[in-house]
């Protein structure tokens, strides 16, 4: 991941903080989906159909709400903040195929994973990513 993502500045921890949830969690969003689609790739042989329907389980909110049980024990205070406060955001979206629990999770899930990789903490998304892909 360091290799792709070489260019992109790291953002000042306080400054990443005082991002609106959201919009941790849409940088979270594509950051996930992209991993999950790489590992994929990489372990499984697949028609393209077949990759998007094993993407989809996993970065579909229950998903992302089953993924962050791995993670609730591991995760620092600071994650932990930043995950409660995206996940209690109020927000005019309505989740269309999650329950409102899955998605406030997933939200909150995202948004720690945003969160880190603008902060440039390469390492420690790594950890939280393999341990979100264990099959």
């Amino acid at each position: 991941m360091e290799k792709l993502f070489n260019n992109i500045p790291n953002i000042e921890k306080s400054k990443a903080k005082a991002f609106n949830p959201q919009i941790l969690a849409f940088v979270g969003d594509g950051v996930y989906t992209l991993y999950i689609r790489t590992m994929l790739s990489v372990h499984h042989d697949l028609k393209s159909g077949e990759m998007h329907s094993l993407t989809t389980n996993f970065v579909k909110a229950h998903g992302q709400s089953d993924a962050l049980e791995k993670l609730m024990p591991v995760l620092t205070e600071e994650e932990l903040a930043i995950f409660k406060r995206a996940r209690n955001y109020k927000t005019q979206n309505i989740a269309k195929h999650a329950s409102v629990i899955d998605y406030k999770r997933a939200t909150g899930f995202e948004a720690v994973l945003g969160y880190l990789f603008l902060i440039g903490e390469v390492e420690r998304l790594n950890q939280i990513l393999a341990l979100c892909y264990e099959e």
